[in-house]
């Protein structure tokens, strides 16, 4: 007799479904408890323990010790390799064989010398198939290695997830036999989940709710897990409900497998290595299985580790590429933050990873892959459009602590006018896992309904590692298109940007950066990292340009093409988001000095090779070769040495003072003391006779003046900024009853994310930090510098010293500081109360510079407490204005009429030791009159991270100097000279320019090099079609407009013999 209809109580019902398919009740007698069948133990296990991560080879030759299931073993970054034997009994065949294995820390599985799967209870993945379907012929016996690291997903933090690693942890085996693995059970449960999601996210008060709880619930009636013969019927009643299609109106989402995996940051990156391993050789035992399975992969730093360590994975990469199913994106060296790196580096991002993916896979990326970084530069879309690239991809936005972001998908425009179409996946995830709450949550995040209809679902456990897993993709193709819920396909982020971009009409635009209301700590923390990366994107800058003018001027000299692409390499990783932001564990940070050293010691050397080239073949003694690496003339004073180690102060007119100014390099040899007709030369010229040396001298009250004729500074006894007085026209930038150069300590005690946020609030603790009276003493005594230092006791464990310096000439007066800095969570700054009146500041990014508002009149105003900014910021209103330069630092604000600049931060996580220690950074202030762009702020925050360089060279020198380049527009930079990537063979330079001041400009090159040929060309330096230009007179006319990148593509006559 058949059932009778009863009433169905809503939660005794739904509970009833998962209890059914629960791991922790009822399993004795439930649908989960029969997921596996028979087991058996391992037949032998054996183990060793290594600190080193040694290759398969070296590893399997090591001694084995016995090991058995409740082993522990460590510590935090060793690795212990497993030997599994296995005999697979004969009454098995027929079954799919797992070896389920259950361990603490990260596990990869290697068969036959080849890695095939990676283990990760945190990632799911605890069975390896050893045979979908034991035949009579298949061997029964066969041994395993099990390559386990000791470490989790997400490093080893103590406590948390991002304290510091515990040294001393230890790790367990906990499972490790072989079993029969039952997939009839496993569609069954896969289904049954599904409906209970469909019943949970569709609530009560829809129909197709009712019909999805009502279907699971019957399917328990007719399902015994008992007796397998009751699963088709079962399984037919969930066909019946998933085979009801949706309408044509559907929105549909793109399913793509994705793993993003950290380049470094709770891991060194030595570990990277093994996880994309680990990951990666995961997806591909997917996509053999499931042919519709498409696989993103983003940072071809990783994929060349990977390439190196693991050939044989690495071959197979290739292939599914050739398939469609593993897909390059992101077009970079790695994912980069998306703040701090100059404009060269984020260009570099992408040559050198545009460039290994064509190598490497045949294409270039089309879009643009960052879901993690810490906002974005309102310059990436140009220098996207110029790397080839239409699209980006992100979803960090959707952290912003204060204000919602309007958009998902949307048009992205930049600094310059480029656009971008831009895709936020609505799920605010890269890490999803395919259930219904999660594509429920994709349709009603949406905020551009109406606009699109098409979304990204980005699935797989991501951070650490690990990718999908099958029961993701058998959750997904289950859902592909079923009446209640949107369309499911597996896609790839081509095929969703291009529906995105067939129906992009309605879509709205974005103008300027994206700012994440989050993590704006990372300006600031492990301040070595940030001056290291500063200083290194500064020496590549030289080595390349000192490198292209000895090409140039040499038939001997070979350009380093082999060493600056690792040096570069080396910067474009350490500038990866969780690295030169300083979110990373001592570990990492440890790694990243190092790398700066690296770049600092080979870049040197090239340096003086260049320089060694440059003199080669010219009359004269040994001496100095000053080069002035930027595009302008520059009179300076350098401190050059002498015999005995001592230093003496020169004031160098710029190489090529009377000819064009330009990229120059001149003989100094015989500079060992100031001289009196540069100085006076200068002086005649940029200051009136009578203050040009003229001494600081020290009041009765033991303040300090210092006066170049340009600018005059007075200090009070404890070092604190007075006045300010731009002496032409005696106007005061210091605010009246203030003083600037004020050291303040703030409380920081962000409310998790240590290293990566500074929260608002930290700004109600702010607390003078006040100086000494009687501390303030001169330091030099005046002609070419004038000086004077001081010592302030920040805290009982904390001190500063300080050299104020103004030298002839010169429109801003220097701040050398030394800090040492032993605190905890503290946040040391310096503050400047400017006489200037302006709703908002300006701060440099790359290729340019953007305002941000001086004022708290909106969420979005105040959400902006603390920004990033490159070299300078300034302040003005009409007719005056206050800059404030730097040499290595990136956080600041204006609030109201005051500069602030972040110097130190003192955070405890994930590196305990962070910051602690000695620093040492300059910072400069700079009155002017008229606009910024006018009074030359942008030039002196170039000098002052570019001084001109004075290169010993061991033979003769040129007698006389020259100039490589000028420009006609102080509105136009040249950022970059450097060899062009393609054309080693035919001796041909990329110059890279961008327009500065936000105008419309044409300008005019002059070169003296011997250049045959000049052609435009984009960011990848393809040419222009149609951009040959006329050489005339040795000069080149180019057209900019408001922050425009041109590069260009300079062909070099051969040289003579």
């Amino acid at each position: 007799m058949a059932a009778v209809p009863v009433l169905k109580h809503w939660r005794t019902t739904l509970e009833r479904v998962e209890k059914f398919v629960s791991p922790l009740y009822f399993t004795d007698c439930n649908l989960r408890g029969r997921l596996f069948g028979d087991s058996c133990p391992v037949t032998a296990l054996s183990s060793f323990l290594t600190p080193e991560r040694l290759p398969y080879q070296e590893a399997v030759q090591q001694d084995f010790s016995p090991a058995q299931v409740g082993d522990s073993f460590g510590p935090t970054w060793w690795t212990c390799w497993f030997r599994v034997e296995l005999t697979i009994p004969e009454t098995w065949v027929g079954q799919e064989v797992h070896l389920c294995w259950e361990s603490d820390g990260e596990g990869l599985v290697w068969r036959d010398g080849e890695p095939v799967q990676g283990l990760t209870k945190e990632g799911e993945k605890t069975s390896y198939v050893l045979t979908d379907k034991l035949k009579e012929g298949d061997p029964r016996s066969l041994t395993l290695y099990v390559e386990v690291a000791c470490n989790g997903l997400l490093g080893a933090g103590k406590g948390s997830m991002i304290a510091a690693p515990d040294p001393e942890k230890m790790f367990q085996l906990t499972r490790a036999e072989l079993a029969v693995f039952h997939q009839d059970v496993h569609r069954l449960l896969v289904d049954l989940e599904l409906l209970l999601g469909i019943a949970k996210g569709l609530g009560k008060d829809n129909q197709r709710s009712f019909q999805a709880l009502y279907t699971a619930n019957q399917m328990v009636n007719v399902c015994d897990p008992a007796q397998p013969d009751t699963f088709p019927l079962a399984q037919a009643l969930a066909s019946k409900f998933f085979g009801q299609r949706g309408g044509e109106s559907q929105h549909t989402i793109h399913a793509t497998g994705h793993c993003h995996i950290d380049t470094a940051w709770l891991w060194p990156f030595k570990e990277t290595v093994r996880k994309c391993a680990r990951s990666w050789v995961t997806a591909v035992q997917l996509m053999e299985k499931n042919p519709k399975f498409i696989f993103s992969c983003s940072q071809a730093q990783q994929l060349e580790w990977v390439k190196s360590h693991y050939p044989g994975l690495y071959a197979r990469l290739q292939d599914f590429a050739g398939r469609g199913q593993f897909v390059p994106v992101g077009a970079t060296w790695v994912e980069m933050d998306g703040n701090l790196p100059s404009g060269e580096a984020m260009v570099r991002q992408f040559l050198q990873g545009q460039n290994f993916f064509l190598q490497e896979f045949g294409n270039l990326c089309s879009e643009f892959w960052l879901p993690d970084t810490f906002g974005y530069s309102a310059q990436l879309p140009q220098i996207m459009r110029g790397c080839g690239i239409k699209y980006f991809l992100t979803q960090k936005l959707s952290w912003n602590l204060v204000n919602s972001f309007p958009h998902h998908t949307f048009f992205w425009e930049g600094l310059d006018g480029s656009r971008v179409l831009v895709h936020f996946p609505p799920g605010d995830s890269y890490g999803m896992q395919g259930s219904v709450e999660e594509v429920l949550r994709t349709v009603a995040n949406n905020r551009d309904k109406g606009r699109t209809n098409h979304s990204a679902f980005l699935f797989g456990f991501g951070d650490g590692g690990g990718g999908p897993t099958q029961t993701m993709l058998d959750r997904l193709k289950r859902l592909s298109n079923t009446d209640g819920l949107p369309r499911v396909q597996l896609s790839s982020p081509g095929q969703l940007f291009l529906a995105l971009e067939s129906d992009s009409g309605q879509l709205c635009t974005w103008v300027g950066e994206l700012f994440l209301e989050l993590h704006n700590g990372t300006y600031t923390t492990h301040a070595q990292i940030k001056k290291g990366n500063r200083e290194c994107e500064r020496i590549l800058h030289d080595v390349e340009l000192l490198s292209s003018l000895a090409l140039a001027r040499s038939a001997q000299f070979l350009y380093p093409t082999a060493q600056l692409q690792h040096l570069w390499r080396l910067l474009l990783l350490n500038q990866f988001h969780d690295v030169v932001t300083g979110s990373c564990i001592q570990l990492v940070a440890e790694d990243a000095m190092c790398h700066y050293k690296d770049i600092r010691s080979y870049g040197n050397a090239l340096l003086s090779a260049a320089a060694t080239a440059l003199c080669a073949g010219e009359p004269g003694p040994e001496g100095l070769l000053i080069v002035n690496t930027l595009p302008w003339k520059r009179t300076e004073v350098l401190a050059l040495p002498k015999p005995g180690g001592a230093h003496s102060l020169v004031l160098i007119p710029s190489p090529g003072d009377s000819a064009q100014p330009g990229l120059c390099s001149s003989s100094c040899p015989h500079l060992t003391a100031a001289s009196a007709a540069p100085a006076a030369c200068v002086r005649s010229a940029r200051a009136p006779t009578d203050s040009a040396s003229r001494s600081p001298p020290t009041k009765t009250d033991g303040s300090v003046t210092l006066d170049n004729g340009i600018i005059r500074v007075r200090l009070d006894p404890t070092g604190c900024l007075t006045s300010l007085v731009l002496v032409a026209s005696g106007r005061e930038a210091i605010a009246e009853g203030a003083v600037g150069n004020q050291f303040v300590l703030f409380d920081d005690v962000p409310l998790y994310w240590d290293a990566w946020d500074v929260m608002d609030y930290h700004l109600e603790t702010r607390k003078l930090i006040l100086g000494q009276a009687g501390t303030l003493a001169v330091g030099t005594e005046g002609g070419l510098r004038g000086s004077a230092w001081f010592l302030l006791q920040i805290s009982p464990n904390s001190r500063l010293s300080q050299e104020v310096v103004l030298d002839i000439g010169c429109p801003y007066v220097r701040f050398h500081t030394e800090v040492h800095w032993h605190e905890a969570h503290k946040f040391l700054k310096v503050e400047f109360p400017a006489r200037v009146r302006s709703p908002q500041a300006t701060y440099e990014i790359q290729f340019g510079h953007l305002q941000r508002p001086t004022h708290y009149n909106t969420s979005w105003d105040w959400a902006r407490f603390e920004v990033w900014a490159h070299r300078w910021m300034d302040l003005s209103e009409h007719g005056f204005g206050l800059a404030l330069l730097n040499d290595c630092k990136y956080g600041a604000s204006v609030r109201g009429s005051v500069l602030s600049l972040s110097l130190l931060r003192a955070t405890k996580a994930p590196d305990v030791t962070a910051d602690m220690g000695r620093h040492e950074f300059t910072y400069a202030l700079m009155p002017h009159e008229g606009s910024f762009q006018d009074a030359g702020v942008i030039r002196a925050a170039y000098s002052l991270n570019f001084p001109l360089l004075a290169l010993p060279v061991p033979g003769p020198a040129p007698a006389t100097s020259w100039s490589a380049f000028s420009l006609s527009s102080p509105a136009v930079v040249l950022e970059t000279i450097k060899q062009a990537e393609k054309s080693p063979q035919s001796r041909a330079l990329v110059l890279r320019l961008y327009e500065a001041h936000g105008s419309h400009v044409d300008c005019w090159l002059h070169t003296s090099l011997p250049v045959q040929e000049a052609i435009l060309c984009d960011l990848l330096e393809r040419r222009d079609p149609a951009g040959h230009l006329p050489l005339q007179d040795a000069r080149l006319k180019l057209t900019f407009s408001p922050f425009q990148v041109r590069s260009l593509l300079l062909v070099l006559q051969p040289p003579p013999n």
